[in-house]
């Protein structure tokens, strides 16, 4: 089953025909996912594949093919305004991939949403794949993707598909993988992922992967603690990161003491989660949580 996105999940791509929207989107289509439209301002009547309309709003889009969700590759300067008329338009699912987008832009988006009934994942996201639907909008390799029970939720797109080569590897197959970002202020976090997979009778196991900078790895263990039901393998990067400087992502910046790793692994742990000790350990880690079940 999975979450997020099914066999059912239609989807539109805003910026479908720039470099980048074109190429995933491409890639999504091949991988299985319904692409049912494009929006790309100015292209409106064009075809994308040959065989996917272009709108030049989002409203026609989903006027014209009652899509679900949308994958946005719009660039950093127009992303926000991407996600906000995806909101107006009634779309349930946003995904957002671009990189870059003003911190003050997505502050405006965040308080904009609690009134919306979208749901937004990123930005800064690789997106969201349930390999038992072959259902991918994002940008992660499929073809290192198979299907079975195993959550995984990470900040870090590349460590994202680490995880799940590994797990795969292992004979590990996952329900749904979902990079929830790397930025400061993103839509879905740690705690709603994991309250998703918690419900999801298709996932036995959640494999968390967060990274140092702000303090949603302790929400995580909080919500851990008190409510989730099922194991979970639990890394986190940047142990050896000085304070105040950016690791990568924008949001992994250690400002204060919640905001280290070591804070991070601690409350974790303390929550009950199987810690993971490195990288090179996700898969070996989550095996040994799947044999002791």
């Amino acid at each position: 089953m999975g979450i997020l996105v099914d066999a059912g999940t239609r989807a539109i791509v805003q910026g479908i025909t720039g470099r980048e929207g074109s190429f995933h989107a491409a890639a999504c289509m091949d991988y299985g996912a319904n692409v049912v439209a494009g929006v790309t301002p100015g292209r409106g009547g064009q075809l994308f594949r040959e065989q996917v309309p272009i709108f030049d709003s989002v409203e026609e889009a989903v006027r014209e093919t009652q899509p679900n969700a949308s994958l946005i590759f719009v660039p950093p300067p127009f992303a926000a305004d991407a996600i906000v008329e995806a909101a107006d338009s009634g779309i349930p699912l946003v995904v957002c991939v671009t990189e870059g987008v003003p911190v003050q832009d997505m502050v405006r988006v965040y308080r904009y949403l609690e009134r919306k009934n979208t749901r937004l994942v990123g930005p800064n996201s690789p997106g969201v794949i349930n390999p038992g639907a072959n259902c991918k909008l994002g940008i992660m390799p499929g073809s290192i993707h198979q299907p079975g029970r195993a959550g995984v939720v990470s900040r870090s797109g590349t460590l994202t598909y680490e995880a799940v080569h590994q797990l795969t590897r292992e004979g590990i197959g996952q329900s749904s993988c979902v990079g929830i970002g790397g930025d400061p202020i993103i839509g879905t976090g740690f705690v709603d992922a994991l309250r998703l997979f918690d419900a999801d009778a298709q996932t036995n196991l959640v494999v968390l992967i967060g990274e140092i900078g702000g303090s949603m790895e302790q929400e995580a263990a909080d919500y851990i603690r008190e409510s989730f039901s099922k194991p979970i393998c639990a890394l986190v990067v940047g142990a050896t990161a000085p304070p105040g400087k950016r690791m990568g992502h924008a949001g992994a910046i250690i400002t204060g003491r919640n905001a280290t790793a070591a804070s991070k692994i601690a409350a974790l742990q303390q929550a009950g989660a199987k810690v993971i000790p490195t990288p090179a350990d996700i898969g070996s880690t989550a095996r040994s949580v799947i044999d002791h079940l």
